[in-house]
């Protein structure tokens, strides 16, 4: 399946004679599902009758579907939408979609289940009780149809928003039958439909979430407004483990609009009556900071202890075979050096957060990928109950894990009880950046011990990185080892005699979380990097190579197989071209990438982008599209240019003239073509399309100049001599 979309078409033919925008129809009798409205948080009422938590039905025969996990551009609300909407049968024209209430799912008995978004997990995660969410509320507003008729249930059948009974020609609609089947407890639950029997899931659908956005008129946090709310401007302490020793805020306070210097979590905000104001008084602020032992540290330092790490001690992070003896045997040896640096996740919406704290609650407004941390986080800081806080959550301006972890949170809320009125807290770009949580440093180390033939041996594969589970203070780890440091080493797929994985955990004073693809984007560039390195010592193509590589991988096979194919491996390409392949598995998708990459005068230009997608199956095969032309785009964004840098213990960039992101210029062309495997499998698809890219291109660079990119980002790569 091959998906292309133009923006721009979709825009026109969205347009209507009203001059607004219309979700045009690609799936019969499911084109006007929309968002309730440009506010996605849905109320603890229900507006009719619930035939289950996840479905409201009006006496209108309106329709509100209820989403429990974030919408930040993944089209996650359009796509578990479509998985309700597929058991319900319902009347599309009348469906509205809405974020579930965290607060109920606190105080009534997680009805909603687990609300956070990440690990591309809200379809493969969601899917089974969604289906049966739908499928439950059907034969509820079936089963009250057949008692008002006194037919027996099977002789009844639902679609389009409206019960029939066949037999004698009676109908309902399912507004009609709400109210009492809510009342209905079924004796057991329906079975839910396998994917032969699907009608609307795997059809493509425009997002409807997309006339909001090109409106205007969806809610991010940063455009909430409340009555007499403060706006504050934060200060973090520079160094990260620092602290706030002094401030003068006589030098401020005086500033036309100031209300308020408040010490807060990890530094200093100034409120005032707008954010520009608040913004200034800070610059203006002198401010003391006792920076601790970390002011002397820099990314040189860093660099050499995470090589040095390499050498131990290790933990052991699994594998197969004895590689010592591997190692010990006769024939070519292979080893590289890996290197990647920090990345921030530097989302186009900085982090922000709204908080009126009154003694008896809480609202927050925000964009939370876990709303229901976020509980727990303004609780804490407020001092109340966290069943007296409700997180009006907001559509997010982009995540990539950073908005799983909310520190603006907490700071809002601390200076909304200060002052006694809702606050407002908005990071600058810089504070964003500065203040972030970032992607691990890591060093990885590869060996591998080639037979006569060229097959491998065995392959060991070390990795010295920082602990994100250690990082966020979430206990300890075990054994020295972390799921995330060695997911794509641990699981290596390429057939080898033996293969050990090693780890030293080792973390600077420099916070590091989840960033888009986990470990599998430091760990996805050495391996497929190095495979490429063993390829070439054996004497053999990069693709024939995987092939026999993977001989015991029939999944991997075909999308190497469909990759090859579609990206035209080894027909000729321009003199300045290279062309280089990636494959890799994560959260249960296996992705492959080919990259055509030109480099002129030192710089690197990424021409052209072929990746073949195995998640299984499809929910709606736009937004799939979308998502691994995002991932790539992300992943691109990183090998190019993606470095975080200490001096003096502080990160020295600041904005995007320092930490720059790919533009328009440097966009490749993207085809994406989904190679699905069926059967049980249903893999994530907001991250897996990173992990290849970096080293896709860097084999393509190999293959153009022969020169091996064994650091990123490319950036600093001579490749101009």
């Amino acid at each position: 399946m091959t998906i292309a979309l133009s923006r721009r078409a979709f825009v026109r033919a969205g347009l209507t004679a009203a001059g607004g925008l219309a979700v045009a129809a690609l799936v019969p009798g499911f084109a006007a599902a929309a968002i309730a409205s440009g506010e996605p948080w849905g109320s603890d009422a229900a507006f009719g009758p619930e035939v289950g938590p996840f479905v409201v039905v009006g006496p209108d025969n309106s329709i509100t579907l209820r989403i429990a996990k974030a919408e930040m551009g993944q089209g996650v609300l359009t796509a578990l939408a479509m998985i309700l909407a597929e058991e319900l049968m319902c009347d599309a024209s009348k469906v509205r979609v809405e974020y579930a209430s965290a607060h109920r799912n606190l105080v009534d008995g997680n009805v909603y289940q687990s609300m956070g978004t990440g690990g591309s997990s809200s379809v493969r995660r969601s899917r089974v009780f969604l289906q049966q969410a739908g499928a439950s509320a059907r034969e509820r507003l079936i089963a009250a149809a057949a008692a008002q008729w006194g037919a027996a249930a099977e002789a009844c059948v639902a679609s389009g928003g409206v019960v029939r009974h066949e037999a004698s020609g009676r109908a309902a609609t399912y507004g009609e039958l709400a109210g009492a089947a809510a009342r209905i407890t079924l004796p057991t639950e329906p079975a839910i439909k396998t994917p032969d029997r699907f009608a609307l899931i795997g059809s493509p659908l425009k997002r409807f979430d997309t006339p909001l956005k090109a409106t205007g008129a969806a809610r991010f946090g940063i455009d909430v407004k409340l009555p007499g709310m403060a706006y504050a401007a934060v200060a973090n302490c520079p160094v990260f483990g620092g602290r706030l020793r002094s401030c003068d805020a006589s030098k401020v306070t005086a500033r036309r609009g100031v209300l308020a210097v408040l010490p807060v979590t990890n530094g200093v905000a100034v409120a005032a009556d707008n954010f520009w104001r608040a913004k200034e008084a800070l610059a203006a602020l002198p401010i003391d900071w006792d920076f601790g032992p970390a002011a002397s540290t820099d990314s040189a330092q860093f660099r050499a202890e995470y090589r040095a790490a390499l050498d131990g001690p290790l933990a052991d992070g699994g594998g197969h075979g004895d590689i010592a003896a591997a190692l010990a045997s006769p024939g070519k040896r292979v080893e590289a050096l890996y290197e990647v640096p920090y990345l921030a996740h530097a989302p186009m919406e900085p982090l922000n957060a709204t908080a009126h704290w009154t003694a008896d609650r809480i609202d927050v407004w925000m964009g939370t990928q876990f709303p229901e941390q976020a509980i727990q986080l303004a609780a804490q800081a407020g001092g109340v109950d966290p069943a007296k806080v409700t997180v009006h959550n907001c559509y997010l301006g982009g995540g990539f894990g950073r908005r799983a972890v909310n520190d603006e949170l907490t700071q809002a809320v601390e200076i909304s009880k200060a002052l006694g009125r809702p606050a407002k807290v908005v990071w600058t770009r810089e504070e964003d950046i500065r203040s972030d949580r970032y992607r691990p440093q890591a060093a990885l180390r590869m060996r591998a011990a080639l037979n006569g033939d060229g097959a491998p041996a065995g392959f060991e594969f070390t990795t010295a990185v920082g602990s994100i589970t250690r990082s966020l203070g979430w206990g300890k780890v075990e054994n020295g080892v972390e799921r995330q440091a060695v997911e794509g080493l641990a699981n290596c797929p390429y057939r080898a005699g033996a293969l050990k994985v090693l780890v030293n955990l080792r973390n600077t004073h420099v916070p590091v979380m989840f960033w888009r693809s986990v470990g599998s984007s430091q760990n996805a560039f050495a391996l497929e990097s190095f495979i490429d390195e063993v390829a070439h010592a054996a004497g053999r193509d990069p693709v024939e190579y995987r092939r026999a590589l993977l001989a015991d991988r029939p999944d991997f096979l075909a999308v190497l197989d469909a990759l090859a194919e579609r990206s035209g491996w080894g027909k000729p390409l321009p003199k300045d071209v290279g062309r280089g392949i990636a494959i890799h598995e994560s959260f249960g998708t296996i992705v492959g990438e080919v990259a055509e990459v030109s480099v002129r005068s030192g710089e690197v230009k990424v021409e052209r982008v072929v990746a073949c997608v195995d998640c299984g199956h499809l929910v709606n095969p736009l937004t799939a599209a979308m998502q691994i032309e995002s991932a790539v785009l992300y992943g691109l964004t990183a090998a190019l240019f993606g470095e975080i840098t200490i001096r003096d213990g502080r990160v020295e960039q600041g904005n995007f003239d320092s930490y720059p992101i790919a533009r328009m210029a440097d966009a490749p062309r993207i085809e994406t073509h989904f190679v699905l495997s069926g059967g049980d499998k249903w893999g994530g698809l907001g991250e897996p399309g990173t992990p290849p890219i970096a080293p896709a291109i860097a084999n393509a660079i190999f293959a153009l100049t022969g020169k091996r990119i064994r650091a990123l980002p490319l950036k600093n790569a001579a490749l101009g001599a």
